[in-house]
């Protein structure tokens, strides 16, 4: 039979086992036993007039191999999940990488044309540039 310790870690789905098993039970006798074996069963035998050794046989199942079935089997779903979303995250970073790498080639193509069609423009920014960096480096150093 279950210890206070495993009812309380796995409540929940002991819950939900034991409605979907004796489908009377209601929200409020389940409370009403919450945390102690034996009030749980004196709960449900009162409730469905299970014996004391079939509702202990039904626990002891769930304790034996199904909770814990059942709570591999979500993580394992988890993990999936988790899975699938690192993979699709991972696919949309390197469409991203190879979308940003196409526009920046396409730009730094763009800059060259620009420079060969317009060579004076070209020189007078890149004069301008220089001006302006070695402006910003004398006077930072003047600090």
């Amino acid at each position: 039979m279950p210890d206070r310790e495993q009812l309380r870690g796995h409540w929940n789905e002991v819950k939900g086992r034991l409605k979907e098993h004796w489908a009377q039970l209601t929200e409020d006798d389940l409370r009403r036993a919450e945390g102690s074996a034996d009030r749980l069963v004196g709960v449900v035998q009162q409730k469905t007039g299970a014996t004391r050794n079939e509702i202990e046989r039904f626990l002891d199942s769930l304790f034996s191999g199904g909770v814990r079935d059942q709570a591999s089997e979500t993580v394992q779903q988890y993990s999936d999940a988790a899975q699938r979303v690192a993979a699709e995250a991972s696919q949309y970073a390197r469409e991203q990488a190879q979308r940003f790498a196409s526009q920046s080639s396409d730009y730094s193509a763009k800059l060259v044309d620009r420079a060969r069609t317009r060579p004076g423009e070209t020189l007078a920014i890149a004069f301008g540039l220089g001006l302006a960096a070695g402006a910003f480096l004398f006077l930072g150093r003047k600090k």
